[in-house]
Order: structure tokens, then C-alpha cells, then sequence
């Protein structure tokens, strides 16, 4: 692939991963944000100490979520067109648009939900602040350790591939990535900071519209983005002017 299609590619990722934000944006303000705010209304209501905002809520819930939420979606967008110009070719024989769709559900699984099965997200006033480090490095280290075995899981369906056929290279690939990600849930510690009075109800919805925001986030540009790339690889031919006058017989 040269590099003028790389940059094509790139640009079209960045206005895909614009686009996939606007509508994750949609997602987080309708499902997010009541969360959130019935989130916060906890904490106030159990809490003695009030500090002041900063940042208004207001601020935050509109310009702060949108700039937060679309900047994201372009930064992703375009490191995941790089992925795809590597990955284009090299993980089967499939279409542009396609591989698109593959690779933006592999990465939805391998960067977004497998972490988020063994430390899901929390809203505010869940969580201790002096723990903060610690969860967060947990998160990224299992994130890493899943993109890193959903690799391996790609290169050891592609050897055993010869061998077994694409089925069963596939279905062993997808067993083996499924057992270590399980043994990595089982060893890695387990982190519960839940208060015993925080409403069961308000946590389920929190993170079912964190999942719905990745979903709508990844799922929309590997749409999208696999119809740019389609266009930019794969043009349609010009169609014969049907139109031209046709010259008289003399």
C-alpha cells in the first residue's frame, strides 16, 4: 500500500472517528448523563463535605462531554485507519468494507469489553480516591494484555489455518484467547469499592450506557470508515455516457 493511499486512508479514519463521535455523543447525553447526575445527587446527599465546582455541571454534562467525546473520536479514527492499512490484506481474504467491520468489532472486544468484564466502569461517588492509581493501572493492564493475546489469537489461527481449516483454526485461536483471558480474570486482583447503600439499579444503568457509548462509538465508524475505505480501494467505474449523440449515416 503506498503512501498516498495510507494518507487517504488516514484522513477518511479521522472524519469516521469524527462522525462515531457525534454519535456516541448522542448516546452519552441520553443515557449517561441521568446517570450521572442521579450519581452525583448520592454523593451530595451522603457526603458532609462540599467542595467547590470548578467546572459547573452544566459546563460539563455540554461543551466539556462534547469537546472530551469528539476529540476521542478523532484521535481513535485515526490510529485505528493505521491499523487497518496493516491489517488490510493480512487477516483474510475479505473486502475493504469488510475488514472494517472485523476490525472495529475486534477491537471493541479486545479494547473495550473484555477489560471492562473484570473492572467495569463506575460512576461518581463509587470508588476510592486513594486506590485511583492502582485501579487504573489494573484496567490498563488488562487492556494491554488483551490486545496483546487477541494478536496472538490472529497469528495462531493463521498457522493452524493449513493445517485445520479456517473453522477450526478460528474456533481453537478463539478458545485459546478465551482461557487466558480467563485465567488473567482469575489472578489479577478483584476490585469491589461499591458502597452497601448505592442504589443496584443506578450502577447496572451507569454501565450499560458506558457499554452503549463504546458500542455506538466503534460500531458506527467501522460502518462508516468501511464505506470510505470501500470508495478509496475499491472505485465503481465511470459509466458510458449513455447520452452521446450518435453520429448520422451518410
Amino acid at each position: 500500500m503506498n503512501s498516498a493511499t495510507v494518507r487517504n486512508l488516514l484522513v477518511r479514519g479521522m472524519l469516521a472517528g469524527l462522525a462515531a463521535g457525534v454519535l456516541a455523543l448522542v448516546v452519552a447525553y441520553l443515557l449517561g448523563e441521568p446517570s450521572v447526575d442521579k450519581a452525583i445527587s448520592f454523593e451530595d446527599a451522603h457526603s458532609h463535605e462540599h467542595e467547590m465546582e470548578v467546572v459547573s455541571r452544566s459546563l460539563q454534562s455540554t461543551a466539556g462531554l462534547a469537546t472530551g467525546v469528539l476529540v476521542y473520536g478523532v484521535a481513535f479514527g485515526g490510529i485505528a485507519a493505521l491499523a487497518y492499512c496493516f491489517a488490510l490484506g493480512r487477516v483474510g481474504r475479505f473486502s475493504p468494507r469488510a475488514t472494517a467491520l472485523l476490525l472495529s468489532g475486534c477491537a471493541l472486544l479486545a479494547v473495550y469489553v473484555v477489560p471492562f468484564l473484570k473492572y467495569p466502569a463506575n460512576p461518581p461517588s463509587v470508588g476510592d480516591p486513594d486506590t485511583i492509581g492502582k485501579r487504573t493501572t489494573l484496567y490498563f493492564l488488562m487492556m494491554v494484555l488483551s490486545v496483546l493475546l487477541a494478536v496472538a489469537a490472529t497469528l495462531l489461527g493463521k498457522r493452524l489455518a493449513p493445517s485445520l481449516g479456517t473453522w477450526w483454526a478460528t474456533v481453537v485461536a478463539v478458545a485459546a484467547f478465551a482461557v487466558v483471558i480467563g485465567l488473567a480474570y482469575a489472578f489479577l486482583p478483584v476490585i469491589n469499592e461499591v458502597p452497601a447503600d448505592f442504589p443496584a439499579a443506578l450502577l447496572w444503568r451507569f454501565r450499560l450506557s458506558a457499554l452503549a457509548i463504546q458500542s455506538a462509538l466503534w460500531g458506527g465508524f467501522g460502518l462508516l470508515f468501511g464505506e470510505l475505505a470501500e470508495r478509496q480501494l475499491n472505485p465503481k467505474p465511470a459509466k458510458a455516457d449513455s447520452g452521446r449523440a450518435v453520429p448520422a449515416a451518410n
